[in-house]
């Protein structure tokens, strides 16, 4: 116990130093570099494999997997909600980012299965699933999936994850501010005219006091139980649930299901139970979304702070290669798809779906804020409906795609998931939500909110 602790204190006391430098360094609030990214470098530098300075316990190597089904756990508490909304607006952003997700899956998975396998470059067919946990999936998943590789014979898959997701997140915030100057110097955002005007808070990552929202509410009396706690324990137990399914599952047939995908289906049939019964009414959904983003905080710094630099340098090839495709793929994600399968607020819409692509939510969420600081462009409820059926896409790809990796019927995931690319894009056309406007010709930036 006194092992975690101290380095959950190591970890945090890294993690405030790392705010404290994004809060004062201009460089670090001009890139908008997260302060776990940040801390879990300086921890990867400071640890064993370059000086030495720190050392982390034996348990450290388990702490990702663990917080990412809590993480898991908090998306699926609230159930799934389907609302009314504009139709073309939310249908061709819904298949926009189904085709330009699986195009992720698709193009690096037959990359590698048909290729790179087979070239002598030292990595299997699951090296190509990879690069999708990392950029699409973030720190959490990559660890996520990086574990269920480890326990079908690819122990060197976290490592890979994790790198994958680090230059994710490099790309989607470098990237992503390379991409918003070209488009407001084109005139191609609809609420912005220059990102010279962000906020300091966005910068510095502290928010001024009249600027602050607020964290969620008391919905049970402090007198009986703290709020937070009630909150903690909720999310415990379909977390806890999981694993020891998936625990008793493998001991009894051999086969280990991934814990964050039946710690979410554990959560999403507690859902039901918490409305039937009433305690959804006292549950803030606000709150376990910042236990859940407290944890990735938490994932980022260890799954940065533990990658096995042995294990980077010995697939140095496959992965410049793969990351290479990857930037190739988010960039059409934002150039050539965006507008071609959004009609209204194009590159609002494309700019958060890239951030997303690239890492995690948060990325997308701070590179919208910066185009779209008043919420116009309808990006976000749209993305609400969309991932209520997209989460089941993802939660399958994630579940069944390392077996079907490490099983070899790699190249048939490839290929289906192809196949969603080309559903998706005739589904777009055939509704007449494929928009071959020039960009020049898309609107100049004007006030009209969408509704």
């Amino acid at each position: 116990m006194v092992a975690i602790l101290t380095d959950f204190a190591i970890a945090g006391a890294l993690i405030l130093v790392s705010q404290m430098l994004r809060a004062k360094v201009k460089f670090l609030q001009s890139f908008f570099i997260p302060a776990s990214l940040l801390a879990g470098l300086i921890a990867l530098i400071l640890g064993n494999q370059v000086l030495g300075v720190l050392n982390f316990s034996d348990y450290s190597g388990d702490y990702t997997w663990t917080l990412v089904v809590m993480s898991f756990v908090a998306v699926g508490l609230p159930g799934i909600k389907f609302t009314k909304a504009s139709g073309e607006r939310i249908g061709s952003y819904f298949f926009y980012k189904l085709g330009t997700w699986a195009l992720q899956f698709s193009l690096p998975v037959i990359l590698c299965c048909l290729v790179l396998s087979k070239a002598n470059m030292g990595v299997n067919d699951g090296f190509g699933l990879l690069m999708a946990a990392g950029f699409m999936g973030g720190h959490g998943t990559a660890a996520a999936v990086g574990a269920t590789f480890a326990k079908l014979g690819f122990p060197e898959a976290s490592d890979i994850a994790m790198t994958f997701a680090t230059a994710g997140i490099l790309a989607g915030v470098f990237g992503g501010l390379a991409f918003i100057k070209w488009a407001t110097k084109k005139g191609y955002t609809q609420y912005v005219h220059d990102i010279k005007n962000i906020s300091d808070d966005l910068r510095t990552g502290m928010v001024k006091r009249e600027n602050r929202e607020i964290f969620g509410t008391n919905t049970i009396s402090p007198i009986s139980l703290d709020p937070l706690c009630w909150h903690f324990a909720i999310m415990l137990i379909p977390t806890v649930l999981g694993i020891w399914f998936c625990d008793w599952f493998g001991g009894k047939t051999g086969v280990f299901l991934p814990e964050y995908a039946i710690g979410f289906l554990i959560a999403l049939a507690l859902s039901p139970l918490l409305k039937k019964s009433g305690m959804e009414e006292y549950i803030d959904f606000r709150i376990t979304d910042r236990i859940s983003a407290c944890c990735t905080d938490f994932i980022v710094f260890f799954g940065v702070a533990k990658i096995k630099l042995s294990v980077v340098i010995e697939y140095a090839v496959p992965l410049v290669i793969m990351l290479a495709l990857g930037g190739v793929i988010v960039f059409l994600t934002v150039y050539y798809f965006g507008p071609r399968m959004n009609k209204d607020s194009w590159f609002e819409r494309s700019i958060f779906v890239y951030g997303y692509s690239t890492g995690v939510f948060a990325i997308g969420m701070l590179l919208l804020r910066i185009v779209d600081p008043n919420g116009e462009s309808a990006t976000l409820p749209d993305t609400g409906f969309a991932e209520s059926i997209q989460t089941l896409n993802e939660l399958f790809a994630w579940s069944v795609g390392p077996y079907m990796m490490m099983s070899g019927k790699g190249p048939w995931f490839g290929l289906g998931m192809l196949a969603v690319v080309v559903v998706s894009i005739a589904v777009s056309k055939a509704f007449k939500w494929w928009y071959n406007i020039p960009l020049d010709q898309r609107g100049a930036i004007h006030d009209r909110r969408i509704d």
